[in-house]
């Protein structure tokens, strides 16, 4: 069971559809008791990083998360999901993250049009199961305005973000969204699904 963690910020159902499409048996929840039970854990998100940290912390999902990346549980984050998983935010004030990855989330500056959305070429700079399938240069969708400063465990990038996905041990996210990236972003669900078996 793939557990999409439903806190009130995140397309959870376009998520959950995609990993039904990858062969997966998703189980929406806001438990955090039931993310024990979990193969591996998806933490989308759309939003503000403040607001969706709050949301997370409230409902002791957020300590949990950490707890099951440490003992080893997969863990994907997806765009706002991803971003959530570094050390801290500089979104509206400084905000502390779950500090599973390391580096700061900063305003994307080098665009001129913010938020970044749309498809933008995916460079893979170091090897990782996600990519298996999808070749180098692939395009991905975006949507956002904020962007890990990191490269430290940085596995793609794009003309916009340094650290565009990134893979630490079974701690990976993506800024994109998979489930809005066509086939090659179905695969990336369908990677991450084989590495929870």
């Amino acid at each position: 069971m793939i557990a999409v963690v439903d806190y009130g910020v995140g397309n959870v159902r376009s998520v959950e559809r995609a990993l039904v499409h990858a062969g997966a048996f998703p189980q929406l929840t806001a438990d955090p008791d039931e993310l024990d039970e979990a193969d591996g854990i998806v933490l989308p998100g759309v939003g503000a990083f403040g607001p969706a940290l709050e949301k997370l912390t409230a409902a002791g999902l957020g300590r949990r998360i950490v707890e099951l990346a440490r003992r080893g549980t997969p863990i994907l984050g997806v765009c706002l999901g991803y971003q959530l998983l570094f050390e801290e935010s500089m979104e509206h004030g400084r905000h502390q993250g779950l500090g599973l990855l390391p580096g700061t989330v900063r305003e994307v500056d080098n665009s001129e049009l913010l938020p970044v959305i749309g498809w933008c070429r995916l460079t893979q700079t170091d090897h990782t199961p996600l990519w298996d399938g999808i070749a180098d240069g692939s395009y991905m969708y975006f949507v956002h305005s904020y962007t890990p400063d990191s490269t430290r465990h940085s596995i793609g990038s794009t003309e916009h973000s340094p650290a565009a996905a990134s893979a630490r041990r079974n701690v990976m996210g993506t800024q994109f969204h998979p489930e809005k990236s066509g086939a090659d972003g179905l695969r990336v669900y369908e990677s991450f699904v084989k590495l929870c078996e």
